[in-house]
Protein backbone atom coordinates (compact mmCIF):
# COMPACT_ATOMS: atom_id res chain seq x y z
CA UNK A 1 0.00 0.00 0.00
CA UNK A 2 3.20 2.18 -0.03
CA UNK A 3 4.54 4.20 -2.50
CA UNK A 4 7.43 2.53 -4.32
CA UNK A 5 11.10 4.18 -3.61
CA UNK A 6 11.13 5.10 -7.42
CA UNK A 7 8.13 6.65 -8.02
CA UNK A 8 8.25 10.03 -9.66
CA UNK A 9 6.14 12.66 -8.35
CA UNK A 10 4.13 13.20 -11.27
CA UNK A 11 2.83 9.82 -10.78
CA UNK A 12 2.11 9.60 -6.93
CA UNK A 13 -1.26 9.97 -7.06
CA UNK A 14 -1.77 7.58 -10.64
CA UNK A 15 -0.77 4.75 -8.47
CA UNK A 16 -3.06 5.52 -5.18
CA UNK A 17 -6.00 6.38 -7.44
CA UNK A 18 -5.22 2.70 -9.12
CA UNK A 19 -4.96 1.47 -5.22
CA UNK A 20 -8.39 3.56 -4.75
CA UNK A 21 -9.99 1.87 -7.47
CA UNK A 22 -9.03 -1.62 -7.22
CA UNK A 23 -10.67 -1.78 -3.81
CA UNK A 24 -13.69 -0.20 -5.29
CA UNK A 25 -14.03 3.03 -2.96
CA UNK A 26 -15.24 5.29 -5.81
CA UNK A 27 -18.34 3.15 -6.76
CA UNK A 28 -21.23 4.24 -5.46
CA UNK A 29 -23.16 3.25 -2.24
CA UNK A 30 -26.88 3.82 -3.06
CA UNK A 31 -28.75 1.91 -0.19
CA UNK A 32 -26.23 3.85 2.21
CA UNK A 33 -27.20 7.10 0.91
CA UNK A 34 -30.94 6.17 0.99
CA UNK A 35 -31.12 5.15 4.38
CA UNK A 36 -28.93 8.43 5.67
CA UNK A 37 -31.00 10.82 3.25
CA UNK A 38 -34.50 9.41 4.68
CA UNK A 39 -33.39 9.47 7.62
CA UNK A 40 -31.73 13.23 7.79
CA UNK A 41 -35.22 14.25 5.88
CA UNK A 42 -37.30 12.39 9.27
CA UNK A 43 -35.30 14.32 11.33
CA UNK A 44 -35.57 17.74 9.42
CA UNK A 45 -39.18 17.05 9.71
CA UNK A 46 -39.69 15.50 12.99
CA UNK A 47 -37.89 19.18 14.58
CA UNK A 48 -40.53 21.07 12.65
CA UNK A 49 -43.52 18.93 13.56
CA UNK A 50 -42.17 19.73 16.89
CA UNK A 51 -42.07 23.03 16.20
CA UNK A 52 -45.79 23.51 15.54
CA UNK A 53 -46.41 21.22 18.62
CA UNK A 54 -44.81 23.10 21.12
CA UNK A 55 -46.85 26.40 19.66
CA UNK A 56 -46.24 30.15 20.76
CA UNK A 57 -43.71 28.86 24.28
CA UNK A 58 -40.45 29.62 25.32
CA UNK A 59 -39.82 26.35 25.24
CA UNK A 60 -39.49 27.05 21.02
CA UNK A 61 -35.33 28.41 22.14
CA UNK A 62 -34.81 24.14 22.47
CA UNK A 63 -36.47 24.02 18.63
CA UNK A 64 -34.34 26.34 17.73
CA UNK A 65 -31.19 25.05 18.71
CA UNK A 66 -32.53 21.53 17.15
CA UNK A 67 -33.20 23.18 13.77
CA UNK A 68 -29.94 24.49 13.31
CA UNK A 69 -28.58 21.06 14.18
CA UNK A 70 -30.92 19.53 11.75
CA UNK A 71 -30.11 22.42 9.16
CA UNK A 72 -26.56 21.65 8.83
CA UNK A 73 -26.94 17.93 8.21
CA UNK A 74 -29.41 18.71 5.91
CA UNK A 75 -26.34 20.85 4.31
CA UNK A 76 -23.53 18.20 4.79
CA UNK A 77 -26.16 16.08 2.28
CA UNK A 78 -26.05 19.07 -0.16
CA UNK A 79 -22.49 19.08 0.11
CA UNK A 80 -22.48 15.14 -0.87
CA UNK A 81 -24.61 15.76 -3.99
CA UNK A 82 -22.14 19.05 -5.15
CA UNK A 83 -19.26 16.67 -5.02
CA UNK A 84 -21.00 13.71 -7.07
CA UNK A 85 -21.24 11.35 -4.67
CA UNK A 86 -24.65 10.06 -3.93
CA UNK A 87 -25.47 9.13 -7.21
CA UNK A 88 -24.22 7.75 -10.62
CA UNK A 89 -26.03 10.89 -12.53
CA UNK A 90 -24.99 14.46 -12.28
CA UNK A 91 -28.89 15.82 -12.75
CA UNK A 92 -29.71 13.36 -9.77
CA UNK A 93 -26.79 14.68 -7.42
CA UNK A 94 -27.68 18.20 -8.55
CA UNK A 95 -31.87 17.66 -7.70
CA UNK A 96 -30.24 16.88 -4.04
CA UNK A 97 -27.98 19.45 -3.90
CA UNK A 98 -30.90 22.11 -4.85
CA UNK A 99 -33.46 20.50 -2.76
CA UNK A 100 -31.08 20.28 0.18
CA UNK A 101 -29.22 23.59 -0.21
CA UNK A 102 -31.79 26.37 -1.71
CA UNK A 103 -35.41 24.84 -0.76
CA UNK A 104 -34.46 23.26 2.76
CA UNK A 105 -31.69 25.37 4.33
CA UNK A 106 -32.15 28.69 1.95
CA UNK A 107 -28.52 28.25 0.32
CA UNK A 108 -27.76 28.54 -3.51
CA UNK A 109 -26.50 25.02 -3.97
CA UNK A 110 -25.05 26.92 -7.43
CA UNK A 111 -22.77 29.64 -5.56
CA UNK A 112 -21.80 27.38 -3.15
CA UNK A 113 -20.74 24.99 -5.78
CA UNK A 114 -18.45 27.67 -7.52
CA UNK A 115 -17.06 28.86 -4.34
CA UNK A 116 -15.68 25.15 -3.27
CA UNK A 117 -14.48 23.62 -6.08
CA UNK A 118 -11.95 27.19 -6.76
CA UNK A 119 -11.45 25.70 -2.61
CA UNK A 120 -10.67 22.22 -3.62
CA UNK A 121 -8.80 23.28 -6.77
CA UNK A 122 -6.25 24.89 -4.76
CA UNK A 123 -6.59 24.78 -1.23
CA UNK A 124 -5.17 27.59 1.35
CA UNK A 125 -3.58 28.96 -1.37
CA UNK A 126 -3.05 32.63 -1.22
CA UNK A 127 -4.92 34.37 -3.94
CA UNK A 128 -6.72 31.80 -5.13
CA UNK A 129 -8.49 29.82 -2.39
CA UNK A 130 -11.74 31.48 -1.37
CA UNK A 131 -11.83 30.03 2.08
CA UNK A 132 -8.90 32.01 3.09
CA UNK A 133 -9.74 35.17 0.68
CA UNK A 134 -10.60 38.63 1.95
CA UNK A 135 -13.22 38.70 5.33
CA UNK A 136 -13.58 40.11 8.61
CA UNK A 137 -10.96 38.05 9.65
CA UNK A 138 -7.34 38.15 8.73
CA UNK A 139 -5.38 34.47 7.44
CA UNK A 140 -2.94 35.68 5.77
CA UNK A 141 -0.01 38.06 7.33
CA UNK A 142 -0.91 40.33 3.78
CA UNK A 143 -4.40 40.60 5.09
CA UNK A 144 -3.90 41.32 8.84
CA UNK A 145 -1.46 43.92 6.92
CA UNK A 146 -4.23 45.41 5.42
CA UNK A 147 -7.00 45.44 8.62
CA UNK A 148 -6.31 49.26 9.96
CA UNK A 149 -8.92 51.57 11.06
CA UNK A 150 -10.19 51.35 14.45
CA UNK A 151 -13.27 48.48 13.85
CA UNK A 152 -10.68 46.51 11.29
CA UNK A 153 -8.01 46.86 13.90
CA UNK A 154 -9.92 45.70 16.77
CA UNK A 155 -11.19 42.81 15.38
CA UNK A 156 -7.49 41.92 13.62
CA UNK A 157 -5.61 42.35 18.07
CA UNK A 158 -8.58 39.77 18.69
CA UNK A 159 -9.74 37.75 16.13
CA UNK A 160 -8.72 34.37 17.45
CA UNK A 161 -11.23 35.39 20.90
CA UNK A 162 -14.34 36.61 17.92
CA UNK A 163 -13.51 33.84 15.88
CA UNK A 164 -16.54 31.44 17.75
CA UNK A 165 -18.61 33.98 18.14
CA UNK A 166 -18.56 35.65 14.84
CA UNK A 167 -19.50 32.14 13.62
CA UNK A 168 -22.56 32.91 15.20
CA UNK A 169 -23.59 34.92 12.30
CA UNK A 170 -21.99 32.98 9.64
CA UNK A 171 -25.69 31.60 8.87
CA UNK A 172 -26.91 34.80 7.76
CA UNK A 173 -24.05 35.42 5.62
CA UNK A 174 -24.55 32.47 4.24
CA UNK A 175 -28.23 33.47 3.00
CA UNK A 176 -26.99 36.77 1.90
CA UNK A 177 -23.77 35.42 -0.56
CA UNK A 178 -25.88 32.80 -1.89
CA UNK A 179 -28.39 35.48 -3.13
CA UNK A 180 -25.77 38.06 -4.26
CA UNK A 181 -24.00 35.63 -6.27
CA UNK A 182 -27.25 34.95 -8.10
CA UNK A 183 -27.84 38.24 -8.79
CA UNK A 184 -24.94 38.96 -10.11
CA UNK A 185 -22.99 35.69 -11.70
CA UNK A 186 -22.95 34.89 -15.41
CA UNK A 187 -23.41 31.33 -14.80
CA UNK A 188 -26.87 30.46 -16.03
CA UNK A 189 -27.30 26.31 -14.71
CA UNK A 190 -30.35 26.41 -12.18
CA UNK A 191 -30.18 30.03 -11.93
CA UNK A 192 -34.20 30.29 -11.89
CA UNK A 193 -34.78 27.68 -10.44
CA UNK A 194 -32.50 28.67 -7.53
CA UNK A 195 -34.02 31.85 -7.10
CA UNK A 196 -37.59 30.03 -6.77
CA UNK A 197 -36.19 27.48 -4.96
CA UNK A 198 -34.58 30.45 -2.13
CA UNK A 199 -37.67 32.44 -2.22
CA UNK A 200 -39.66 29.59 -1.24
CA UNK A 201 -37.83 28.96 2.06
CA UNK A 202 -37.12 32.16 2.66
CA UNK A 203 -41.41 32.95 2.56
CA UNK A 204 -42.07 29.56 4.26
CA UNK A 205 -39.61 30.10 6.97
CA UNK A 206 -40.71 32.85 8.13
CA UNK A 207 -44.78 32.50 7.39
CA UNK A 208 -44.31 29.14 9.61
CA UNK A 209 -42.74 31.13 12.37
CA UNK A 210 -45.02 34.09 12.28
CA UNK A 211 -47.93 31.74 12.50
CA UNK A 212 -46.78 30.07 15.02
CA UNK A 213 -45.13 32.97 17.53
CA UNK A 214 -45.65 36.05 18.67
CA UNK A 215 -42.99 38.91 17.31
CA UNK A 216 -40.58 38.65 20.10
CA UNK A 217 -40.74 35.21 20.33
CA UNK A 218 -40.19 34.99 16.67
CA UNK A 219 -37.56 37.29 16.23
CA UNK A 220 -35.70 34.66 19.57
CA UNK A 221 -36.27 31.86 17.82
CA UNK A 222 -34.60 33.01 14.25
CA UNK A 223 -31.41 34.46 16.00
CA UNK A 224 -31.21 31.08 18.38
CA UNK A 225 -31.83 29.25 14.62
CA UNK A 226 -29.37 30.90 12.53
CA UNK A 227 -26.95 31.65 15.23
CA UNK A 228 -26.58 27.52 15.97
CA UNK A 229 -26.74 26.75 12.32
CA UNK A 230 -23.91 29.22 11.72
CA UNK A 231 -21.66 27.91 14.01
CA UNK A 232 -22.32 24.12 13.54
CA UNK A 233 -21.29 25.19 10.23
CA UNK A 234 -18.49 26.78 10.77
CA UNK A 235 -17.07 24.03 13.75
CA UNK A 236 -17.80 21.56 10.85
CA UNK A 237 -15.24 22.89 7.74
CA UNK A 238 -13.05 25.00 10.36
CA UNK A 239 -10.78 22.32 11.58
CA UNK A 240 -10.17 21.18 7.66
CA UNK A 241 -7.50 23.80 6.52
CA UNK A 242 -7.03 26.71 9.30
CA UNK A 243 -3.52 26.81 11.01
CA UNK A 244 -2.44 24.72 8.14
CA UNK A 245 0.65 25.56 5.53
CA UNK A 246 -0.51 28.48 3.43
CA UNK A 247 0.94 28.59 -0.62
CA UNK A 248 2.20 31.75 -1.27
CA UNK A 249 1.40 33.13 -4.78
CA UNK A 250 4.20 31.36 -7.71
CA UNK A 251 4.92 28.47 -5.36
CA UNK A 252 3.21 25.11 -7.21
CA UNK A 253 3.06 21.45 -5.84
CA UNK A 254 1.52 18.65 -7.65
CA UNK A 255 -1.78 17.11 -6.93
CA UNK A 256 -0.82 14.84 -4.31
CA UNK A 257 1.13 16.93 -2.05
CA UNK A 258 -1.19 20.21 -2.62
CA UNK A 259 -4.36 18.15 -0.95
CA UNK A 260 -2.24 16.35 1.64
CA UNK A 261 0.13 18.87 2.87
CA UNK A 262 -2.66 22.00 3.61
CA UNK A 263 -5.31 19.71 4.71
CA UNK A 264 -6.04 17.83 8.52
CA UNK A 265 -8.19 15.30 9.65
CA UNK A 266 -9.85 15.20 13.02
CA UNK A 267 -9.63 11.85 14.89
CA UNK A 268 -12.73 10.47 16.34
CA UNK A 269 -14.75 7.18 16.33
CA UNK A 270 -18.97 7.28 14.58
CA UNK A 271 -19.63 9.96 16.46
CA UNK A 272 -17.28 12.66 14.84
CA UNK A 273 -18.03 10.91 11.65
CA UNK A 274 -21.40 11.68 12.07
CA UNK A 275 -21.54 15.15 13.32
CA UNK A 276 -18.62 16.49 11.27
CA UNK A 277 -20.66 14.75 8.54
CA UNK A 278 -17.74 12.97 7.10
CA UNK A 279 -15.37 16.04 6.82
CA UNK A 280 -13.29 14.50 9.46
CA UNK A 281 -11.64 12.18 6.52
CA UNK A 282 -10.55 15.81 5.16
CA UNK A 283 -7.32 14.62 3.37
CA UNK A 284 -9.36 11.43 1.90
CA UNK A 285 -11.88 13.41 0.66
CA UNK A 286 -9.97 16.12 -1.09
CA UNK A 287 -8.16 13.89 -2.78
CA UNK A 288 -10.89 11.80 -4.12
CA UNK A 289 -13.82 14.34 -4.24
CA UNK A 290 -16.42 12.16 -5.55
CA UNK A 291 -15.69 9.09 -3.15
CA UNK A 292 -19.01 8.11 -1.19
CA UNK A 293 -19.24 9.04 2.57
CA UNK A 294 -19.16 5.65 4.15
CA UNK A 295 -16.35 4.78 2.41
CA UNK A 296 -13.74 8.02 3.06
CA UNK A 297 -12.70 5.54 6.79
CA UNK A 298 -11.76 2.62 4.68
CA UNK A 299 -9.93 4.71 2.40
CA UNK A 300 -8.03 6.35 5.17
CA UNK A 301 -5.67 3.09 5.84
CA UNK A 302 -4.68 2.99 2.55
CA UNK A 303 -4.00 7.04 1.82
CA UNK A 304 -1.89 7.48 5.30
CA UNK A 305 0.15 4.43 4.35
CA UNK A 306 0.87 5.19 1.04
CA UNK A 307 1.88 9.22 2.27
CA UNK A 308 4.37 7.58 4.61
CA UNK A 309 5.78 5.63 1.83
CA UNK A 310 6.01 8.47 -0.46
CA UNK A 311 6.91 10.94 2.77
CA UNK A 312 4.41 13.30 2.64
CA UNK A 313 3.41 14.77 6.01
CA UNK A 314 0.13 13.34 6.90
CA UNK A 315 -1.38 15.22 9.55
CA UNK A 316 -4.42 14.14 12.12
CA UNK A 317 -5.41 15.52 15.46
CA UNK A 318 -8.48 16.20 17.65
CA UNK A 319 -11.15 17.64 17.10
CA UNK A 320 -9.76 20.19 20.00
CA UNK A 321 -6.59 20.16 18.65
CA UNK A 322 -7.60 21.95 15.77
CA UNK A 323 -9.27 24.33 17.16
CA UNK A 324 -6.40 25.03 18.82
CA UNK A 325 -4.53 25.43 15.82
CA UNK A 326 -6.70 27.69 13.99
CA UNK A 327 -6.79 29.60 17.07
CA UNK A 328 -2.92 30.04 17.26
CA UNK A 329 -2.65 30.78 13.91
CA UNK A 330 -5.46 33.76 13.93
CA UNK A 331 -4.02 34.91 17.48
CA UNK A 332 -0.36 34.87 15.50
CA UNK A 333 -1.36 37.00 13.19
CA UNK A 334 -3.15 39.56 14.98
CA UNK A 335 0.14 39.80 17.24
CA UNK A 336 1.78 42.46 14.98
CA UNK A 337 -1.26 44.61 15.83
CA UNK A 338 -1.02 44.15 19.73
CA UNK A 339 2.74 44.89 19.48
CA UNK A 340 1.96 48.08 17.60
CA UNK A 341 -0.89 49.17 20.19
CA UNK A 342 1.39 48.32 23.35
CA UNK A 343 4.27 50.57 21.38
CA UNK A 344 1.76 53.25 21.06
CA UNK A 345 0.80 52.92 24.81
CA UNK A 346 4.51 52.97 26.30
CA UNK A 347 5.22 56.04 23.61
CA UNK A 348 2.32 57.79 25.25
Amino acid sequence: MTAPAQTSRGSDFAVLCRQIRDEKLLDRRRIDYGVRIALTLAAFAGVWVAFVRVGDSWYQTIVAAALGLAFTQVAFMGHDGGHQQVARSKRVNDLIGLVAGDLLVGLSYGWWVDEHNKHHAKPNYEGFDPDIGESVLAFTPAQAADHDGPVAGFIARHQAWLFFPLLTLEGLNLHVQGFGWLRTTSIRRYRRTEYLLLTLHVVGYLVAVLLVLSPVKALVFVAIHQAVWGMYMGCSFAPNHKGMPIIKPGHELDFLRRQVLTTRNVRGGWLTDFALGGLNYQIEHHLFPNMPRANLHKAQPIIRAYCDGAQVSYTETSLIGSYAAALRHLNALGEPHRAARRAIAVSA
